[in-house]
C-alpha cells in the first residue's frame, strides 16, 4: 500500500476509464494477486458440485464406501482451502481499495497545492470536498472489478466448460445467459452514469454553500438574513434530495433486475436439467451437479452485475477527478532574476512605493483597496508592479515566493499540535513552482510557505520560535493551553479564540522570517492593549527587514516609518502618521473613526 510520503506517480488525465486503469497499473502485482485469489476461489465454488456428483455416482449409488469417503474427503479439503482463499481475496482487495483511495487523495491534495492561489478562482471548495469525501471512496470501491470481477468471468467460463460434460444444451444456455443480462441492464447503466454525474454536481454546489454559511453565520445573524438564506438552502437541499431519489430509482431497478433476472435464468437451467434427468439423458449425480452449478453461478453472476454497477459509478467519479487534475496553475513566464539585494517594491496602479528595510502602512477607508495593493505586490494578481528595476511579473514565481510572504488575517490554520501549526518541524513538501507560499485563506499552504522562506537561513531554532511568539504577543496563548506548544489545535484554530487565532497567524508569519512581509489587518481582532504590545514588538522583530501592514489602527500606524493614505485605491498622501494627522483632514477623519471604534 502507498506510503504517506511516497510519490503517487503521474496520473493519466485523458479520461475516467484511463484514470481507473492507471490506478490498477500502479499496483498491478497486488491487483493480479487479487484476481488470482478470486478466480481460484470462485472456480472451486463451482467445483464443489462436481465433487458432489462424483461422490453420488461413484460412491453413494453403487454403495462403494471407499469411493464415497475419498470424494467426501476431497470435498472437505477443497472447502477448507477455499475458505483460506476467501480470506486472502478479501484481504488483498481491501489493500487494493485502500491504495487507490490514498493514492487519489495524495494526487488531489498535491494538485491543489500546485494550483495554489489559482485554486479558488477555478473551482469551488464544495467540488474539492465532494471529490475528497465521496468520489475517492467511489473510485476505490469500483476497483472490485479487478478481483471478484475477473474471478466471476473466469468462474463463469469454468462452469460453462463443466456443463459441456453434462449437456451441450445446458452449456449454451449458461454461456449465453449473462450476455443477455448485459443487454438488458446496459441501458440502465448508461442512465445511471448521467444521473450520478448530475447528482454529484449539485452535491458539490450545496457543499460549498454549507461552507460559506458556516463561515458567515454570525454576519447573517447580525443582518437578520439567516432565515432568508436558510429558506434558500432548504429549497436547494430539496432539489438535491429529489435528484438523489432519481439516482436511487435507477439503482433500485439495477439491483432488482440484478437479483431477479439471474434467478429466472438459473431457474431455467434447473428446469432444463430436471427434464434431461427425467428423460434419462443425464444421471442422478449429474442432476445434482447441474443444480450445484446453478447455485454456484449465483456468485459470479451477482459479482458481474455488481462490478458493472460499481464501474458505472466509479467512472463518473474518476471523470470528476480527472477534470480537477486538468486545471492548470497560473502561468509562470518569469525569466529574469529577482534583485540580488533588498529592493523597493512599486505598484503603479496605486502609487504605493515600499522602501526596503522600512515598516510601511497602507490605510484606506475601504480595506479591500489595501488588500488589492498587497495582492499586486505579492504577485497574486496581474499587475505592472516593479521589484527594484525588474517587473515583478518577469521574476520566476519560485523566487518571488521564497522572498515575499503575504499573510492574511484569515489565513488557514491546519489541525495539529501548536508548534507544527506555527511551522516548526514541518516536513519539506513544498512544490517546485512555489505556488504554496501564501499564508492566506484558500491558499492551503501556510506551513509550506513558512518552511520555504526559512530554508534560506537554515533550520530554525527553538529560540526563533520563542521570539516569534513573543513578538506576536502569543506567549499567553501557549501558557493557556494544557500542553503548551505540544497542545493539539483544531482545524482553522476553532479551539482558540478569535484574538488567539490572529496572534498565532502572526507568529507563524514572523517565524517564517521572510525578506518582505505583507500583512493584511494583522491585529484587527485584538483589544487595544494587546494591539499596542504587538505594534511595539513587531517593529523590533522586523528591524532591517521590509514590512507592509494594511489597516487603519492608529496604534500600528503610529509605529510605521511611512504611511500611504489610499482613496479609491490610489495614494493621495504619504508621510508619517503624525504628519498626515496634521495635514490631511481625510486621513484624520479615517483614523479618528478607528479611535472611536477602539473606545
Amino acid at each position: 500500500m502507498i506510503d504517506a510520503y511516497e510519490d503517487p506517480g503521474t496520473p493519466d488525465r485523458r479520461g475516467g476509464w484511463r484514470y481507473l486503469g492507471w490506478l490498477v497499473r500502479r499496483q498491478w502485482p497486488r491487483c493480479l494477486a487479487g484476481a488470482g485469489f478470486a478466480s481460484v476461489w470462485m472456480v472451486l465454488l463451482a467445483a464443489t458440485p462436481y465433487l458432489m456428483a462424483r461422490a453420488v455416482d461413484h460412491g453413494l449409488v453403487p454403495g462403494d464406501l471407499g469411493a464415497l469417503a475419498l470424494w467426501t474427503g476431497a470435498l472437505v479439503a477443497v472447502g477448507a482451502f477455499n475458505a483460506w482463499l476467501g480470506i486472502m481475496r478479501h484481504r488483498t482487495m481491501t489493500r487494493v481499495r485502500m491504495d487507490a483511495n490514498f493514492r487519489t487523495v495524495k494526487v488531489v491534495v498535491g494538485h491543489s497545492t500546485r494550483l495554489g492561489a489559482a485554486l479558488r478562482r477555478q473551482v469551488g471548495a464544495g467540488e474539492v470536498v465532494t471529490i475528497g469525501v465521496g468520489d475517492v471512496q467511489t473510485i476505490s470501491t469500483s476497483l472490485t472489478a479487478v478481483g471478484p470481477g475477473v474471478g466471476a468471468v473466469v468462474a463463469y467460463a469454468a462452469v460453462g466448460t463443466l456443463m459441456l460434460s453434462v449437456s451441450t444444451r445446458l452449456a449454451l444456455v449458461v454461456l449465453l445467459g449473462v450476455p443477455v443480462l448485459g443487454l438488458l441492464l446496459g441501458p440502465l447503466m448508461g442512465r445511471l452514469q448521467g444521473r450520478e454525474a448530475e447528482y454529484r454536481e449539485r452535491q458539490s454546489v450545496l457543499t460549498a454553500r454549507i461552507g460559506d454559511l458556516a463561515g458567515g453565520l454570525r454576519v447573517l445573524n447580525g443582518l437578520g438574513g439567516k432565515g432568508l438564506v436558510a429558506d434558500a438552502f432548504r429549497r436547494d437541499s430539496g432539489r438535491l434530495r429529489e435528484q438523489g431519489y432519481r439516482v436511487g430509482a435507477v439503482t433500485s431497478w439495477i439491483q432488482a433486475l440484478g437479483v431477479g433476472l439471474p434467478m429466472l435464468f438459473l431457474a431455467l437451467v434447473t428446469w432444463l436439467g430436471a427434464r434431461l434427468a427425467a428423460q434419462g439423458r443425464i444421471s442422478v449425480g449429474e442432476l445434482v451437479s447441474v443444480y450445484g452449478y446453478v447455485v454456484a453461478l449465483g456468485w459470479p453472476v451477482a459479482f458481474l452485475i455488481e462490478m458493472a454497477h460499481q464501474l458505472s459509478r466509479g467512472v463518473v467519479a474518476a471523470r470528476r477527478v480527472v477534470a480537477f487534475l486538468r486545471l492548470e496553475p497560473d502561468p509562470d513566464t518569469g525569466t529574469r532574476d529577482a534583485p540580488a539585494e533588498p529592493s523597493a517594491l512599486y505598484d503603479p496602479a496605486s502609487g504605493v512605493r515600499v522602501l526596503p528595510g522600512r515598516l510601511t502602512a497602507l490605510a484606506g477607508a475601504r480595506p479591500a483597496d489595501a488588500a488589492e495593493v498587497v495582492d499586486r505586490l505579492g504577485r497574486y494578481a496581474p499587475s505592472e508592479a516593479m521589484w527594484g528595476d525588474v517587473p515583478l511579473a518577469d521574476v520566476p514565481l519560485a523566487q518571488v515566493r521564497s522572498r515575499i510572504l503575504v499573510a492574511d488575517a484569515e489565513a488557514d490554520l491546519f489541525a495539529g499540535v501548536l508548534r507544527e501549526v506555527i511551522g516548526e518541524a514541518v516536513p519539506d513538501v513544498r512544490d517546485a513552482d512555489g505556488t504554496g507560499a501564501r499564508l492566506r485563506r484558500g491558499g492551503a499552504a501556510g506551513h509550506e510557505a513558512s518552511a520555504d522562506v526559512r530554508r534560506r537561513a537554515g533550520a530554525p531554532s527553538k529560540g526563533d520560535l520563542a521570539r516569534a511568539l513573543h513578538a506576536a504577543a502569543a506567549d499567553d496563548v501557549v501558557q493557556s493551553l494544557p500542553e503548551g506548544l505540544d497542545s493539539p489545535v483544531a482545524a482553522q484554530g476553532r479551539s482558540l479564540s478569535g484574538g488567539q487565532r490572529q496572534r498565532v497567524r502572526l507568529a507563524r508569519a514572523l517565524f517564517a522570517d521572510p525578506e518582505v512581509l505583507l500583512a493584511v489587518e494583522p491585529t484587527s481582532a485584538l483589544d487595544a492593549h494587546t494591539e499596542a504590545t504587538v505594534a511595539d514588538r513587531l517593529r523590533g522583530a522586523r528591524e532591517g527587514r521590509t514590512t507592509v501592514v494594511a489597516g487603519t489602527s492608529p496604534l500600528l500606524l503610529d509605529r510605521a516609518d511611512v504611511v500611504h493614505h489610499l482613496v479609491d485605491g490610489k495614494v493621495v498622501a504619504t508621510g508619517t502618521h503624525r504628519e498626515l494627522l496634521d495635514a490631511e483632514p481625510g486621513y484624520r477623519a479615517l483614523v479618528a473613526r478607528d479611535d472611536e471604534g477602539d473606545r
